[in-house]
């Protein structure tokens, strides 16, 4: 009797026909064909072949089936066309031919389309079309909809639908659910679908959607379900909810939203599932939060909120708790954690919350993961042992400022998959072996505390974690290698830099297979252990800076896109064929060493490489041709300090990259490559101490972006004024053209265009940044430009530049005529050096308007009259020569000039006055200048 079988129902007339047959989920693969006797059921009302695998194309013979009203064929495993056999079955209230994203698309509604099957099913109430391939616009998917004036509920997201929502649609009255996510509506959301008094659901995540939502959406009483998600130009703001609201499920991240959450959200007492993320939301979050009692996810992360964490202690029902990267601050007290019995994820990193952690959060029995990092927590931990959650897996308390004992406690949570206590103020020693009961950990990070790790005694016989993919152990006091590592089968990053590990680096390090990140900066590494044949690495980022590897480089891993060799001892010619190793290379350095002979011209087969650093070595010979041809990739071309001549090659490309072009200190003769200037991008210029001659490099004067300028100690000559091009460098900040030969005035037409060096209102806060070149787009990995400065009659090394750090030292030329007054523009000049040139005229007042001025140098010029008394403005002013000129008159009194030596004014024949020996006496001297005689005031009557 087949009316026994489970998913058969007959009727109950005692004729025994099938009239509902339900094979859902049963994994039938066997195919069905138009002949297959499932077609000779005519009685079948309802039939259910959903989430099975019969992989056969669509059958047409449904028609046969003619007293259906419910069909459920969705990821039966039909393929193909959808057959217009299906439109013939007019009885239909349920279709349901949904295809779920993880097939494929296996199915297409092209011939007949949306509309040729859906014209005869006028009784349908329930139409599901996920994942099929319609491929309509707006206009005629909306109106191929108007025969099923019956319908209620509306599901064709991942359809390959085009916008606008055509106002036809609006037809469709008693539509309560409308999902139609994942399609390109590119377009408002309609203003109708407040209109509909049935809609309980709508659904139009990651649609495209822009404008400004109505308002009155939120004021659809009827509505449960609002998912509005994925629209990143879609802008909006809350009202007031009102009392009636039905909401249960409100899904806004990654939109424009933003402003206040209202007191209001109070009033969504049904409210289950509330998502945020990625707004522009601000302000506090409201305290009436408390009233929603039945809340079970809240996303508010990524956005602007601030002030402090509202109580959620009566939402006894929720799960997943996330206020990540706010701006949140005080304790997290307000909530009594042991009442959420339920919650399984809390998530408050990235805020500035302060406090001790209460102990109670840990010990909620569902918990699983726990984030609180990047915050300012203080305090201890304490004892967690039999209290904190068995089922606890991700823990993440790294940059906070906790302090005291490291909680060996922790290393009891057997469950734990993530751990991470770095970037804390805890102290004490670590036994390795501690580890050895956390079997399922994939990543541990100990890294930036007062701890010191002791890695003995952990062989692989005694110890392991099998599942170890992450150890980050940096200034963990590590003396040596810990040998379990040796067979650990899926380790795949490895931080152990900044330790105390000394000796060789091991040959098994290069043999894990799984390792792609090896960090072992900062030891005290000397060599690499010998028998290095058939070494295959598939390392990804090597770095090994700032160890004292001595020799030859041994290891290149060949796949390896970054690669650090730097602030080494290593001393021998770079292998020729150095760059058939760098062919995967986006970053190589091997600045500070000892190496020497030239630079292989094989480096330039890297057609990746973004970043080459090879400065303050011994290098020698030409610049190679091909580097200045390759910068259509590279960024940085860094070979500063070394012992390279000959000229830089004029083969620049049209479509240049480089952004830092740094060959300082070396024996480069030559000109400015004219071809220098198709570099558009270029930030930092710097060519100083060669022996490259010419006139100023007017040709670079269309690189707008060029923020650092150093032509120091070269043989230039003649004006800087460039006549043809007015432009400038509106971004310029370091200007160094000292010790040349330039001659001439200084224009005031050339100086207005350096608009870096001037305050512009309200941008200055947003401007203090370093120079950096970001060399992969989606990593945060960047190199960090340096420069060496002449301040305060000292040399100084900037390892990061501030992009508002500006000065100007241009001594030791031939400059004449008066300094100009837009030079009383550049209040962001941190030093101005103007000495050792010809410059005449009275200092000028103008100087006291540099109020950020540190160092100041006009000495040895012909400059005339007094010391104006606006210097007392500059209160920043820590070092002053204005020796060697033709000043005369008083120094101001009763300002910090009296605390310069008097190194600071000598030789100034008409000068007087502290810290000079000389005084000034009334009368004053006769002098046949009157300009002189004017600058003899005598500074205590004013």
């Amino acid at each position: 009797d087949c009316c026994s079988w489970d998913g058969v129902h007959c009727d109950g007339d005692g004729d025994g026909h099938v009239i509902r047959l339900d094979l859902n989920s049963r994994s039938i693969s066997s195919s069905i064909d138009n002949s297959s006797s499932l077609f000779r059921l005519q009685h079948l009302q309802w039939l259910n072949l959903a989430y099975n695998k019969f992989k056969t194309a669509f059958p047409s013979a449904f028609d046969k089936l003619e007293n259906l009203s419910y069909l459920n064929l969705s990821n039966a495993g039909f393929k193909g066309q959808i057959p217009i056999e299906i439109s013939r079955l007019t009885r239909l209230v349920t279709l349901d031919l949904s295809v779920s994203l993880y097939l494929g698309r296996p199915l297409k509604l092209e011939k007949p389309n949306l509309e040729m099957l859906v014209q005869n099913l006028t009784r349908l109430r329930f139409l599901y079309l996920d994942g099929i391939n319609i491929s309509a616009t707006g206009n005629e998917w909306c109106k191929a909809l108007l025969p099923l004036t019956e319908l209620q509920e509306l599901s064709m997201s991942n359809c390959y639908l085009s916008g606008p929502i055509h106002s036809s649609l609006s037809n469709l009255r008693s539509l309560s659910v409308v999902r139609l996510d994942n399609n390109n509506l590119s377009a408002s959301v309609p203003q109708f679908f407040t209109d509909f008094e049935n809609l309980t659901s709508l659904r139009l995540s990651a649609t495209e959607l822009n404008g400004r939502l109505p308002e009155q959406i939120f004021q659809v009483s009827t509505l449960q379900i609002l998912d509005l998600s994925t629209n990143k130009l879609l802008e909006g703001s809350f009202p007031n909810f009102s009392l009636k609201a039905s909401l249960r499920t409100l899904a806004l991240s990654g939109t424009k939203f933003g402003g206040q959450v209202p007191e209001s959200i109070g009033n969504l007492e049904q409210l289950t599932r509330i998502e945020l993320a990625s707004c522009n939301f601000s302000g506090a979050i409201p305290k009436t939060m408390k009233k929603l009692t039945q809340l079970v996810y809240l996303d508010f992360s990524f956005n602007r909120f601030s002030g402090p964490i509202p109580s959620f202690s009566s939402s006894r029902n929720l799960t997943q708790l996330n206020l990540a990267h706010n701006q949140l601050k005080g304790t997290i007290d307000s909530t009594n954690w042991s009442d959420l019995s339920k919650l399984v994820s809390v998530d408050l990193q990235n805020n500035m919350l302060s406090g001790t952690i209460p102990t109670n959060l840990f010990c909620i029995p569902s918990l699983r993961r726990l984030f609180l990092s990047q915050n300012q927590f203080k305090g201890n931990l304490g004892d967690l042992h039999g209290r904190a959650s068995s089922l606890l897996d991700t823990f993440d308390l790294s940059s906070n400022k906790l302090q005291g004992q490291f909680p060996m406690s922790v290393f009891e949570l057997r469950g734990l998959k993530f751990l991470s206590l770095s970037s804390n103020n805890f102290s004490g020693l670590i036994p390795m072996r501690a580890l050895q009961n956390l079997r399922n950990l994939s990543s541990l990070d100990l890294s930036y505390n007062s701890l010191s790790i002791d890695a003995t005694n952990t062989s692989v016989s005694s110890f392991s974690l099998p599942n170890i993919t992450t150890l980050k152990l940096t200034s963990c006091n590590l003396t040596e290698f810990p040998d379990f590592l040796t067979y650990q089968s899926r380790l795949s990053y490895l931080d152990l830099s900044n330790n105390q590990i000394q000796g060789k680096i091991p040959n098994w390090i290069w043999k894990v297979r799984s390792l792609r990140y090896l960090n072992l900066s900062q030891n005290v590494l000397v060599e690499f252990e010998r028998s290095l044949e058939n070494i295959n690495s598939s390392l990804n980022v090597l770095d090994l800076h700032g160890n004292q590897l001595q020799g030859q480089i041994q290891i290149l891993p060949p796949r390896a896109t970054y690669l650090d060799y730097s602030n080494n001892k290593f001393s021998s010619v770079l292998p020729a064929q150095i760059g058939d190793f760098l062919q995967f290379a986006y970053f190589f350095s091997v600045s500070g060493n000892n190496f020497n002979g030239s630079i292989p011209k094989s480096i330039c087969s890297s057609l990746y490489l973004r970043v080459l650093d090879m400065s303050d070595n011994y290098l020698s010979g030409p610049i190679p041709k091909c580097l200045t041809q390759m910068s259509v990739s590279l960024g940085v071309l860094n070979l500063r300090q070394n012992n390279l001549s000959g000229i830089i090659s004029d083969t620049f490309p049209k479509n240049c990259s480089l952004q830092t072009l740094d060959i300082n200190q070396n024996q480069v003769e030559g000109e400015v490559p004219q071809s220098l200037g198709n570099c558009k991008r270029l930030e930092v210029v710097d060519i100083g101490n060669n022996q490259i001659s010419g006139s100023f490099p007017c040709h670079l004067k269309n690189i707008s972006k060029l923020r650092v300028l150093v032509l120091r100690s070269n043989k230039f000559n003649g004006s800087i004024h460039c006549h043809k091009n007015n432009t400038g460098w509106p971004t310029l900040q370091i200007v160094d053209l000292a010790s040349n030969n330039f001659s001439g005035e200084l224009h005031q037409t050339c100086l207005e265009t350096w608009k870096g060096m001037q305050v512009v209102e309200n941008e200055a806060p947003s401007k203090v940044k370093h120079l950096q070149f970001q060399f992969l787009q989606f990593n945060p990995n960047h190199y960090q430009d340096e420069i060496t400065v002449t301040i305060k009659g000292l040399e100084w090394e900037l390892v990061k530049i501030l992009t508002v750090f500006t000065t100007i030292d241009i001594s030791c030329n031939n400059f004449e005529g008066p300094i100009p007054e837009v030079i009383g523009t550049f209040k962001e000049l941190y030093g101005l050096n103007f000495s050792h040139n010809a410059f005449t005229g009275p200092m000028p007042s103008f100087l006291g308007n540099l109020r950020q001025l540190e160092s100041l140098d006009l000495s040895s010029n012909y400059l005339s009259g007094g010391i104006p008394l606006q210097l007392v403005n500059l209160n920043f002013l820590s070092f002053l020569n204005v020796s060697n000129n033709k000043l005369v008159g008083q120094i101001p009194t009763g300002t910090q000039l009296q605390t310069f030596s008097k190194a600071s004014f000598e030789n100034n024949a008409g000068l007087c006055g502290p810290p000079l020996k000389a005084t000034c006496g009334l009368p004053p001297a006769k002098t046949d200048n009157p300009s002189d005689a004017r600058s003899t005031i005598n500074w205590n009557y004013i």
